[in-house]
């Protein structure tokens, strides 16, 4: 099977390289690529993910059997529909139930009406009646860019000053764009998070392990939201008994809940979840591979990642069982200091040639490419997830974190207690 990968960061290198395990391929491609990826796939740099036409004549070039649109912003704007005209066999949502992170207005009022438990919402479009009502709302709150905004649109607020600072900030200056031109105002929960990733054919959702990120920048969840600077799995706070609650109530009522809207889900539903005192309730949905959920997760999944594919496409995942390694991840992203509001790139990463050969250790490039003198240099905020995997979560973390010092490059950094959770449960 020929496949072609759309996507660019760390999450695309995970599936990659869940791809390369597959004994049913024959050839692998990924539009744009990074540097990592070109290791194993053939890059093609030039073309970005929103651009649909040219994806689309790439792919019929290459010949490509199967595409795996990865990111959100394509998958929202109706990739998938494009390349399916164009006879295109794909994995991921369409446009009408990729809605389902596209709009956080949507997914609240889905689950209102469906009865999925999550936290008390209301949502506007007027920044001045969402300053009334801030007004007279407890703190802490969460505001919520309805939008698409990388990871990066959610802001807690610990009193009404930061509140309307934040209405300013998503609704006023637009500093998530046209994301905030409608804005969630969400009640603050408390519990700890954890993340489970789906594949659902449409009718049938599998989960994946389970995993829990830290989106903060610096130590103790201090500083300002990024797209996630380290995860591990399983998360032990994920028990048995939490499991069959989140079956009977959130995952499969929320795959028939987009069936009875008539918007079928194919592809991944990621489910982000507080366990709260009232019992789990839905943060969250993504709808796609989360990042840097999926290289804990993908690492340690037993199955052909095709044949999981494939199932989704046809409709057919009931007769997939998915299983696990009986072992633990964790994975420490090295982001460019000053990451997410400013930063410097294009420095050469050294190191790399360290992973070369390893079972247990992997470094998934995020924010990578090659430059004019044939050197692998950073070109993001977040450039390398370093990832291991071992027989326990304590010991992954160790090793991910004695990893994290094998590669190296100027301005880098790390937070310090990635699954220091672990230590705690």
């Amino acid at each position: 099977m020929r496949v072609l990968i759309i996507g660019g960061g760390g999450r695309e290198h995970a599936i990659a390289v869940a791809m390369r395990k597959s004994s049913r391929l024959d050839a692998l491609y990924c539009v744009p690529g990074n540097a990592g990826i070109a290791q194993i796939a053939e890059c093609e740099p030039s073309i970005g993910v929103m651009e649909f036409d040219k994806i689309a004549a790439y792919a019929k070039d290459k010949k490509i059997d199967l595409v795996f649109v990865a990111p959100d912003d394509p998958l929202a704007a109706g990739l998938v529909d494009h390349l399916e005209a164009e006879g295109f066999r794909v994995f991921g949502p369409r446009k009408c139930a990729a809605i389902l992170e596209g709009s956080k207005a949507f997914s609240k009022d889905l689950m209102k009406k469906y009865h999925i438990p999550t936290a008390e919402y209301e949502t506007f479009d007027d920044p001045k009646e969402a300053l009334a009502y801030l007004e007279h709302a407890s703190m802490p709150i969460v505001l919520k860019a309805d939008g698409l905004a990388l990871g990066k649109g959610v802001l807690i607020c610990n009193t009404l000053e930061e509140a309307k600072a934040g209405v300013r900030e998503i609704m006023q200056e637009k500093h998530f764009g046209k994301a905030g031109n409608v804005m969630v105002v969400e009640e603050f929960l408390t519990g700890r998070e954890v993340s489970v990733l789906s594949f659902v054919d449409g009718k049938v959702v599998k989960t994946m392990t389970s995993a829990q990120d830290h989106k903060r920048a610096r130590d103790g969840d201090q500083g300002p939201n990024t797209g996630g600077m380290g995860c591990f799995s399983p998360s032990p706070f994920y028990t048995k008994e939490v499991d069959e609650y989140c079956r009977k109530n959130i995952y499969q009522p929320t795959v028939d809940a987009m069936a009875a809207e008539g918007r079928e889900f194919k592809g991944v539903i990621f489910f982000g979840l507080i366990l709260t005192k009232e019992g789990p309730k839905v943060l969250e949905y993504n709808a796609r591979f989360g990042d840097p959920e999926t290289q804990v997760v993908l690492c340690r999944m037993k199955n052909d990642i095709l044949d999981v594919v494939d199932a989704c496409v046809d409709g057919t995942l009931d007769k997939i069982e998915l299983e696990f390694e009986d072992n633990a991840a964790v994975c420490v992203v090295l982001a460019s200091d000053g990451y997410p509001v400013s930063y410097q790139k294009g420095f050469e990463i050294t190191g790399l040639e360290r992973f070369t050969g390893q079972t247990d250790y992997y470094c998934f490039h995020a924010g990578s490419k090659t430059d004019d003198k044939g050197c692998i240099v950073t070109s993001g905020g977040r450039v390398l997830g370093v990832t291991a995997k071992a027989d326990t979560l304590g010991e992954a973390r160790k090793k991910a974190y004695e990893a994290a010092e094998w590669v190296d490059f100027e301005n880098k950094y790390m937070r310090h207690d990635i699954g220091k959770a672990i230590d705690e449960a």
